[in-house]
């Protein structure tokens, strides 16, 4: 009896140490998933085509809650630039999420020309993907061309793929890029005549029941209204005057003045896609984020979700209006209310303290040339039709065929290099050649070779942009860098993509748990940023990452 009971007292004891082993291993395995240290919820937020200059210019017109609240409770990096060439909306967006340049991550441009396809390819295009909740191509998009992950990409893989991400834009690229390889969903808006929120076979078969509820309620709709000023036009000191001769409009309305009545507007301007191009667009893309919080339950338990929106309107209203326009002030102001009410959504759901968020922008923008021309600062526009028209001439006199180049985009010159072979050229002199040539037209200031790229380190200045978004396999044979304030654009609104300080210099804002309070004028690049939130997470840098971590935002 005595070895019976003995033999109970062994078994039980071994079975306590089973379940304890088993308890234990549980929390340790949950306990690297889950901690109280990290973040329920990273909100990434892009303002497309958004100056640094606009925080101080609109600051005393913005409220407490909004961008002033990003300020005086979080971490300001007033001296944040893009460190690449060229700054467009595409490497912008991939650039902030991957913590790397267009040199390493791929994505060159918004559109650029692929030397095996002997074709233009979009950054985000997918030939291979289906559109979902729409019959239109607009959903044949997928973030392939991107070669590296993002930082949302390495969260997925660090929490073994139960932390969520979902990507939010009114364009395709600036939802697809952020959201990364892995990501839950992307959704884009697809305005025209149908407006609603569209997304990939990429991600899913079918449209969730939230979304196709969301697009069949009013909610596109209600923002075809008047679009007037927020507060009395009077008060709007820090923006030039209404009627000027530097900004665009809208078909159907003879001048671009307030009021806009956006719904008659509507009939000439693409439907439902003018809402892009006012502050609306913003709204309705905040509206429909709070929803995706909501329905996919973000931040609602210990795992960090990741969710990634960009505000696109802002970069419409510039390109129409310009940087010193009215519109563009009233957007600002709208946004600043849409962000307070993002924030404050984010308090309640996901509470106060336990969510984080970074704002910055995918590039800034020129004042009109135009604008500036008229104040006596040195701009304009470069003449590209008598440019290419004396450099046919070039190829015809030197090489005996203008077919040796193949194209010419983003300030760049692919050469068929087949052609330079059969001609027994060499590929480098060719290059020099060509880049001598450009040197002497009018407003060209400076010209760099493929090879030279390939070939030299460079660390600073212009140079050292051009480099870093120099893709080997993908950028040109000769890249070209027009005079300051030069622009290959139409005589109204603003635009960009060089490497000044107009389209370089732009916000970088961190708030909310892990971040600490202040600011600071050291120079910070994009690339940083995805490190500095990978650290704050605890999980691996992106796979291509070069930027460094930002430890003085770290509480």
């Amino acid at each position: 009896m005595k070895n019976i009971v003995s033999l109970i007292v062994v078994l039980f004891m071994f079975s306590s140490c089973g379940a304890q082993n088993t308890t234990t291993d549980t929390k340790i395995e949950t306990s690297v998933l889950e901690s109280n240290d990290r973040p329920k919820l990273v909100v990434g937020i892009v303002v497309d085509q958004m100056r640094y200059d606009y925080l101080t210019r609109f600051e005393s017109k913005f409220g407490d809650g909004g961008f002033n609240r990003m300020i005086n409770e979080g971490f300001n990096c007033k001296n944040n630039h893009f460190n690449y060439v060229p700054t467009y909306t595409g490497p912008g967006h991939a650039s902030v999420y991957t913590g790397t340049t267009p040199k390493i991550h791929g994505i060159i441009g918004n559109n650029w020309y692929d030397k095996e396809t002997k074709g233009m390819v979009y950054c985000a295009g997918d030939d291979d993907a289906q559109s979902v909740g729409t019959e239109d191509k607009a959903g044949k998009m997928s973030p392939h061309r991107m070669q590296t992950t993002t930082f949302a990409d390495e969260n997925r893989l660090f929490t073994q793929g139960q932390g969520k991400t979902i990507g939010i834009s009114l364009k395709d690229r600036g939802a697809i890029l952020p959201a990364g390889h892995t990501a839950n969903a992307a959704y884009w808006f697809h305005g025209r005549d149908e407006g609603r929120w569209i997304s990939s076979s990429h991600y899913m078969t079918e449209l969730p029941e939230w979304v196709l509820n969301f697009n069949a309620s009013t909610h596109a709709e209600s923002y075809l209204k008047e679009w007037n000023t927020l507060y009395d036009i009077s008060t709007y000191t820090e923006s030039g005057v209404d009627e000027n001769t530097f900004e665009g409009g809208f078909k159907g309305k003879e001048k671009a003045t307030f009021p806009y009545d956006l719904k008659a507007l509507s009939k000439d301007n693409r439907g439902y896609d003018i809402l892009k191009a006012t502050p609306y667009g913003n709204s309705l893309t905040a509206d429909f984020a709070m929803a995706a919080i909501e329905a996919e339950g973000l931040g609602q338990d210990q795992i960090t979700d990741v969710l990634a929106v960009s505000f696109s309107a802002t970069d419409y209203v510039g390109h129409n209006f310009g940087v010193n326009s009215k519109e563009v002030q009233d957007t600002y102001l709208r946004l600043d209310k849409d962000l307070e009410r993002l924030f404050e959504y984010l308090d309640t759901t996901v509470g106060k303290g336990e969510y984080t968020v970074f704002l910055t922008a995918d590039h800034g923008a020129i004042d009109v040339p135009s604008y500036l021309s008229s104040l006596k600062v040195p701009a304009g526009y470069v003449n590209n039709k008598d440019r290419k028209a004396i450099f046919n001439a070039f190829l015809e006199a030197t090489y005996g065929t203008d077919s040796i180049v193949e194209n010419i985009s983003n300030d760049q010159i692919f050469l068929d290099r087949n052609k330079v072979k059969e001609l027994g050229l060499k590929l480098s002199d060719v290059q020099d050649a060509i880049a001598m040539e450009q040197l002497s037209y009018l407003n060209v200031s400076k010209v760099y070779t493929g090879t030279t790229m390939g070939s030299t380190g460079f660390y600073g200045g212009i140079e050292d942009l051009l480099q870093n978004g120099f893709n080997q396999k993908r950028s040109g044979d000769v890249i070209l860098v027009n005079d300051t304030s030069f622009i290959s654009y139409g005589k109204t609104g603003s635009t960009h993509g060089s490497g000044l300080n107009y389209d370089t210099h732009v916000p970088l804002l961190f708030f909310g748990k892990g971040i600490k309070h202040g600011e600071t004028f050291n120079k910070t690049v994009i690339p940083d940023i995805a490190p500095t939130i990978s650290a704050l997470l605890g999980i691996s840098f992106p796979n291509g990452a070069t930027g460094q971590p930002l430890g003085f935002v770290i509480d």
